[in-house]
């Protein structure tokens, strides 16, 4: 990592937004994780993300999927999402990282991605519920992997030829519509399933 001497408009946009939603995500684990320690210490407690039969965390913080390696899946959160806050404090300061300090970042930004499609998946297809704070984890961490997929290569911190840092730049100016298309896609197979399980359980 070394300093410039400015901050560009754009990579202040991109810093500001980086801390926001890791800090969304990391408040959302933080919530999710202060709950399960009540569930623990209190059978009979219900959290405060239990809004329906449908809508709530419980089945999932219960279940192995909510700890996949064995401890909550909320402990990962509130770890993992201190990193793109400090990023974005270190872009705000001027700070310009090396090509593989990107490549370990978004690295660690593809493995949350993957990992919350599949806990989407998990939620949706197996568990039949939505929880509340996992899906602000889910929503924060689509936008952080798009935003930052392309962005070294497009920019330069990341050496390319011509040819290949246009195709990113091209790549990078499509980041809201992989965005969009994500929540797009979770949103109607979740609204198809759950509707699904709703009926089904009526019967």
């Amino acid at each position: 990592m070394h300093s410039g001497s400015r901050v560009s408009p754009r990579t202040i946009g991109f810093a500001v937004a980086t801390m926001v939603l890791g800090a969304g995500g990391w408040f959302a684990s933080f919530e999710l994780l202060t709950e399960y320690i009540k569930t623990l210490n209190d059978g009979d407690y219900v959290p405060n993300c239990a809004i329906s039969v449908l809508v709530t965390c419980g089945p999932n913080m219960g279940s192995w999927q909510g700890s996949l390696f064995g401890f909550s899946n909320t402990i990962v959160g509130v770890s993992a999402f201190i990193a793109p806050i400090a990023v974005g404090v270190s872009l705000l300061a001027g700070a310009r990282f090396r090509a593989w300090f990107w490549a370990l970042y978004q690295f660690g930004l593809l493995g949350g991605f993957v990992f919350i499609c599949w806990l989407a998946a998990q939620s949706i297809f197996v568990l039949g519920t939505l929880c509340p704070w996992c899906m602000v984890v889910w929503t924060v961490m689509i936008p952080l992997w798009w935003t930052t997929a392309f962005r070294p290569y497009a920019n330069g911190d990341v050496p390319l030829g011509a040819a290949a840092r246009r195709l990113f730049q091209t790549l990078h100016s499509w980041s809201w519509v992989f965005i969009l298309v994500s929540y797009l896609v979770i949103a109607a197979i979740a609204q198809f399933q759950l509707d699904w399980f709703a009926e089904f359980s009526r019967a």
